[in-house]
C-alpha cells in the first residue's frame, strides 16, 4: 500500500495554528483544531463589520452581507440548492432541539417517530421528549452480527403515523458510513421525512444534500474545522412548514431567521467562509480548475486518501494484537472514516487515557454520548471504550508513534492498570 499522501501536509498543518503546540490531536471526533482562515473571518467581522444587521448605515449592510456570504459558503460546503436553506445555530444539540420544538405543530398524538439505536444522543433525545406530547417513539435496532442498520428492521416500524426517521451518517463509534440515500428514498417511499446528524462525516467526505435527498442534515462547524457553532439544511420547502423560534412578527415565510432564535452569531456564521476558502484551496491544489463546488468535492477527495492512509496504518496494528477488540469495521474501505474505537482485555480505558496524556497525545475514552449505542453493545464496562478519532491533518508519523506509546503503556512501562 502507498504511504505517499496526496496532500501537501506542511501546507494542510500550516493552516491550522493549534498545530504548533506540540500536542498530536486523535480526538478531533470530539473536536477539531480551527482554521487560520476561519478565526481570519471571525476577527475580520468583529472588527470591521460588527453591528446589527438590518440598519440603513453602510456598516450594517456589510454586517448582513458577511451574513449572507457565510450561508452561500455553507451552501456551496453542503450543495443545497439556495442559500435560505442554510440555519446556523450554536451546536448539532442545539439545532435538533430547535427542530424538534419547530415541528410540533405537524405532530399529533399517536403518531410516530424513528430513531436508531447508534445515534449519538443529539439525535434521539429531543424526538424523545415529544413522548409528552403524545409522540410515540421507534428504536431502529442495530445488527449486532454486522453493527450494521439494515432496511429489513425498519421495515416493520413503520406505518402510516411515521413522520420522520431519524438516523446518523456515520456513528461516532463504529465509524462506518450509513447509506442515507438509499434510507431516504425507503423512508420517502412510505410517506415520511428523514433527519440526519451528519457530525462525524462531514470532517472528512464531501457532502451533497441533494444528492442524498434528505430533508433535514445538521453537523457542527467545530468538528469541521470552525468554532463552536454548527449549520442545518432543511429543504426550503419544509423549512416553511416549521413554526418559528423567533418573535410572533417573525412569519413562517421567514426563513431561514425564524428558526435563529436572536439572530445567529453572524461571526463564527462568517467563519464558515473561511473553511470554504481553505477547502477550495486544497482543490486547487489538485488541480481543479472548475467552480466552488468541484474544487470542495476535489478536496475531499484528497482528504479522504490521506485518511485512508492513516486509518489502514491504524487497524492494521490493533489487529496484530490479541488482545485487542475492534469496535466496528476491523478493516478500511472507502465506507469507514477514520473514527476508530478499540479495547483491550481486561484493561482500564481511563487508565490508558491518563497515560498518554503524559506522551502529549489526545485520545478519547468511553461513551462519547452514544450511550445507548454503548449500553446495546454492553460496552460501558471498564469505563467503556478507547477511541483514536484522526482527521486529514493527522500524519503517519503520529500515528507511529501513538502505537509505540500504546506498546509500552501495555507492556507496563508507564504504570498502566489492569482492570479489577
Amino acid at each position: 500500500m502507498t504511504t505517499s499522501s496526496p496532500l501537501d501536509l506542511d501546507y494542510v498543518r500550516s493552516q491550522f495554528p493549534g498545530l504548533s503546540r506540540g500536542w498530536t490531536y486523535f480526538d478531533n471526533a470530539g473536536g477539531s483544531q480551527i482554521l487560520k482562515g476561519a478565526l481570519e473571518r471571525i476577527n475580520t467581522f468583529l472588527i470591521e463589520k460588527n453591528v446589527q444587521i438590518g440598519g440603513s448605515y453602510a456598516v450594517s449592510q456589510a454586517a448582513a452581507e458577511a451574513l449572507y456570504e457565510a450561508r452561500t459558503s455553507a451552501m456551496h460546503l453542503v450543495n443545497a440548492s439556495r442559500p435560505e436553506e442554510i440555519v446556523f445555530g450554536n451546536s448539532t444539540t442545539a439545532l435538533l432541539q430547535n427542530l424538534s420544538r419547530a415541528m410540533q405543530s405537524q405532530l399529533s398524538p399517536g403518531d410516530e417517530i424513528i430513531v436508531t439505536v447508534s445515534d449519538h444522543e443529539s439525535n434521539i433525545g429531543p424526538w424523545d421528549r415529544l413522548k409528552e406530547a403524545g409522540i410515540t417513539l421507534k428504536i431502529w435496532p442495530l445488527n449486532k452480527d454486522t453493527l450494521t442498520l439494515d432496511l429489513a428492521d425498519l421495515a416493520p416500524l413503520m406505518s402510516d403515523r411515521t413522520k420522520l426517521v431519524c438516523v446518523t451518517h456515520v456513528s461516532n463509534i463504529l465509524g462506518s458510513i450509513n447509506p442515507i440515500r438509499e434510507i431516504a428514498d425507503f423512508v420517502h417511499a412510505r410517506g415520511a421525512k428523514i433527519c440526519v446528524d451528519a457530525v462525524a462525516y462531514a470532517p472528512h467526505r464531501a457532502v451533497d444534500v441533494q444528492a442524498l435527498d434528505v430533508d433535514y442534515y445538521v453537523f457542527s462547524l467545530y468538528k469541521t474545522y470552525g468554532p463552536h457553532y454548527a449549520l442545518m439544511y432543511g429543504k426550503h420547502d419544509l423549512l416553511l412548514e416549521l413554526d418559528t423560534l423567533y418573535h410572533y412578527f417573525y412569519g413562517k415565510d421567514k426563513v431561514p431567521g425564524k428558526l435563529e432564535p436572536g439572530n445567529p452569531n453572524y461571526e463564527l456564521a462568517y467563519s464558515t467562509c473561511g473553511i470554504v476558502d481553505y477547502l477550495t484551496a486544497l482543490g486547487e491544489q489538485a488541480g481543479e480548475t472548475g467552480t466552488v463546488r468541484q474544487k470542495i468535492e476535489a478536496a475531499f477527495a484528497a482528504i479522504t486518501a490521506q485518511e485512508n492512509l492513516l486509518t489502514e496504518r491504524l487497524l492494521s496494528y490493533l489487529r496484530s494484537r490479541n488482545d485487542c477488540r475492534i469496535v466496528g469495521q476491523a478493516n478500511q474501505d472507502e465506507t469507514r472514516v477514520p473514527t476508530i474505537a478499540f479495547r483491550f482485555d481486561g484493561r482500564e480505558a481511563g487508565e490508558l487515557c491518563k497515560a498518554m496524556d503524559s506522551e502529549n497525545i489526545a485520545m478519547r475514552f468511553g461513551d462519547f454520548h452514544s450511550r445507548r449505542l454503548a449500553e446495546y453493545l454492553e460496552l460501558t464496562d471498564h469505563g467503556g471504550m478507547l477511541r483514536v478519532s484522526m482527521v486529514h491533518y493527522n500524519t503517519l508519523q503520529e500515528v507511529d508513534r501513538f502505537t509505540a506509546a500504546l506498546d509500552r503503556i501495555l507492556a507496563g512501562d508507564a504504570g498502566f492498570a489492569k482492570a479489577s
